[in-house]
């Protein structure tokens, strides 16, 4: 039994708001099967550049960093029960409530992000403010 004086430590990872649609997250698992890798994240980052001031970044990491956000998602994949995304604490809040979704047409193919924080975007949709 701990001391009353003694604090409990936990090292629990915090969680995000950010979505990955059903569509997304198979399309996620799908990748990692091709790879033949399941020890991998779909990190998701917001960085400094483009014309408008802030880009995306989309990228498999088998990292998870001192401050890193995490959450899991169903794969709807037989090749693994769920995929996890991963935000790092200084892109959490430029990324709060934002859906992941990945689009397969003729006009585009890709992820997408459908960010609400996102006060407008540059004319080729590549960056954001």
């Amino acid at each position: 039994m701990a001391e009353p004086n003694e604090a409990a430590t936990t090292t629990e990872t915090p969680t995000h708001e950010v979505m990955l649609t059903e569509v997304a997250a198979a399309k996620v698992a799908s990748l990692l099967a091709q790879e033949g890798r399941d020890d991998l994240r779909l990190r998701v980052a917001v960085q400094p550049g483009g014309c408008s001031g802030l880009v995306y970044q989309l990228y498999f990491d088998e990292r998870l960093l001192d401050g890193d956000a995490l959450r899991s998602f169903p794969s709807g994949s037989e090749h693994m029960e769920s995929v996890e995304v991963v935000v790092d604490r200084m892109s959490v809040p430029y990324l709060s409530g934002a859906t992941i979704d990945f689009a397969d047409s003729i006009e585009k193919q890709g992820f997408t992000i459908d960010n609400p924080n996102a006060k407008g975007s540059c004319a080729c949709g590549e960056s954001f403010h």
